[in-house]
């Protein structure tokens, strides 16, 4: 019977048996460990305990259909794991090892097919007219294949969900298999380090998107109208952006009807974003609501306060958990459902009835 450092150097790592998975490494000294699931603590990492003379092992226990990012460090920096050669941009410089256990994969809907048709992107850059950081905004502009009017999808983080998610070309698999109706999408580029003050409840970027972007929006793509179908355009992010997509869909319901939130950054550290006060003391919306979140995020206990309240407050909405941490493969994986959700073509019937 093999070693699991013989496992290792075969199988590589982790070493994924049922619902386990061993990380196993070699050398003098154990690294650091964290990731999804110590929240990314690394002032409490995880310690590997030796098993035999420069082998050192750590076995999560963990959902079949988990996804999991982690790291290890030695001193101050950052060591690639040389047993498992996958990994992923975590978005700030560096790279993230992942596995998938047995029940999870990465959806076959991010995987361009040359069988199906493809719509067209754009890169454009708008005059931000003081509503932003910046003088200058990029934004990649979406038109499906179809010559039929449709709605439009503001999506926050714009470059990282066109690049790293792969949102037109899961759009465009969707489409091809009938799942939703035609959407159009403004992918709207962030403020970089200005992110967070633009996107926490920003007046500015509510202007920035109802002005400017859906200005160039209208006049390269062709778009239902949404004086006729109130409410039919949609707003999409994650983290902060989950957050002013919320926030500019309350702002604006006649507009943005339709919100899909991923790991919406409602509260942090003591403090709870003006989205609760807005939904508990202010006048009901009629927009409809797609909430995701990781079960290995120190955001959950928000979204689930948030997911509460809106239920409360007879919002529509719909809520879902699943087991993965704070990441665009995450969201990748998970975005379709949102989609399907708010665009799917068995929505089509009740929309019309609404809107006549």
């Amino acid at each position: 019977m093999r070693t699991l450092a013989e496992r290792a150097q075969i199988e590589g790592t982790p070493i994924i048996d049922g619902n386990t998975a061993t990380l196993v490494w070699r050398g003098q000294q154990a690294p650091r460990l964290a990731g999804d699931f110590n929240d990314w603590d690394w002032d409490k990492p995880v310690a590997l305990q030796q098993i035999a003379p420069g082998v050192w092992a750590y076995t999560l226990e963990l959902p079949r259909d988990a996804y999991i990012e982690y790291a290890y460090m030695l001193g101050d920096k950052r060591v690639a794991d040389p047993l498992n050669p996958r990994s992923t941009p975590d978005g700030v410089g560096s790279h993230n090892h992942f596995f998938y256990m047995p029940d999870a994969a990465a959806t076959p809907l991010a995987w361009r097919r040359r069988d199906v048709p493809h719509g067209s992107v754009t890169r454009h850059t708008i005059r931000t007219d003081g509503l932003a950081a910046s003088s200058r905004r990029s934004v990649h502009l979406y038109q499906p294949p179809t010559t039929e009017p449709c709605p439009l999808v503001v999506v926050f983080d714009g470059r990282d969900y066109l690049h790293r998610a792969g949102l037109t070309v899961i759009v465009d698999n969707l489409l091809a298999e009938g799942r939703i109706r035609p959407i159009a999408l403004a992918m709207v580029d962030n403020g970089g380090r200005a992110r967070t003050v633009e996107y926490a409840c920003s007046e500015s970027t509510v202007g920035l998107v109802l002005y400017p972007v859906l200005s160039l929006a209208r006049a390269h793509l062709n778009l239902s109208d949404v004086e006729a179908q109130p409410g039919a355009y949609g707003v999409l992010g994650a983290s902060l952006g989950g957050l002013i997509s919320l926030y500019t869909a309350l702002r604006a319901p006649h507009i943005f009807g339709r919100v899909l939130s991923q790991s919406g950054a409602f509260g942090w550290g003591v403090a709870d974003s003006v989205v609760f006060d807005l939904i508990r003391d202010g006048g009901h919306q009629p927009i409809k609501i797609w909430m995701d979140i990781g079960q290995f995020e120190g955001l959950l206990a928000a979204n689930r306060r948030m997911h509460a309240l809106l239920m409360d407050r007879g919002y529509d909405v719909t809520y879902r958990e699943y087991h993965a941490g704070h990441n665009y493969p995450a969201w990748r994986d998970d975005v379709w459902r949102g989609l399907e959700a708010l665009f799917g073509t068995h929505t089509v019937a009740s929309d019309q009835i609404a809107n006549h």
